[in-house]
């Protein structure tokens, strides 16, 4: 028996999202936005921090939705976009590896989108930038990057491959041992949005 259950829930109907009330800097804040509204997960007043910030996307969502402040953290230099990198509530991280990141204070919220970095690398660096409380995690798998059988074909995964490779990372997430402390999987909805090549992506909800 998987200690989680095993149900992609569907993105909130689009007027539900409110992607109609808003905009933003690029196409992944639309994924967070869908996560925050089906999870009902509320930023306002809260310290977080976009791992993965690229255009910042997921960044400008937060800040949208009433975050006192977002850390945005990306390798390269110079791609967020200037309304962010000009607002008060953002701290700009560039030329920052993710994987190594540290923060001057405890995050409560954190929203990753990696790229190619696998969740079983990211994740447990992400435990460490929570608080004593811990918070909710918001990250973004792609199974077409954690995935062999992509490379096979051309970077393309069915949508029944990508379920399969989903629940295979759901469950290494599930066995980590993060300081004595495991993963709970509270939810994983299927981004209103498809990534690379039409490959499905899906948004999983994390607590510690």
């Amino acid at each position: 028996m998987a200690p989680f259950d095993r149900i992609v829930l569907p993105p909130p109907p689009l007027e539900d999202q409110g992607r109609t009330a808003r905009s933003f800097v690029s196409r992944a804040g639309f994924k967070l936005d869908a996560a925050l509204t089906l999870f009902d997960i509320n930023p306002v007043d809260r310290i977080c921090a976009d791992l993965g910030a690229n255009v910042g996307g997921f960044t400008d969502c937060l800040i949208q939705r009433g975050a006192a402040k977002v850390f945005a953290v990306d390798t390269a230099y110079g791609v967020l976009a200037w309304t962010l990198r000009k607002h008060p509530k953002v701290v700009v991280k560039d030329r920052t590896n993710a994987l190594h990141v540290q923060f001057p204070e405890p995050m409560s919220l954190l929203a990753i989108d990696v790229g190619w970095t696998k969740q079983d690398k990211i994740l447990p660096h992400a435990a460490t930038l929570l608080g004593p409380q811990g918070g909710d995690v918001l990250t973004l798998v792609k199974p077409h990057y954690e995935s062999t059988e992509a490379k096979q074909q051309r970077g393309v995964l069915t949508a029944e491959q990508s379920e399969k490779v989903l629940w295979e990372v759901m469950e290494k997430i599930a066995a980590m041992d993060v300081a004595g402390k495991q993963w709970l999987i509270k939810g994983v909805m299927q981004s209103p949005l498809e990534g690379q090549k039409g490959n499905v992506e899906y948004v999983a909800w994390l607590r510690l």
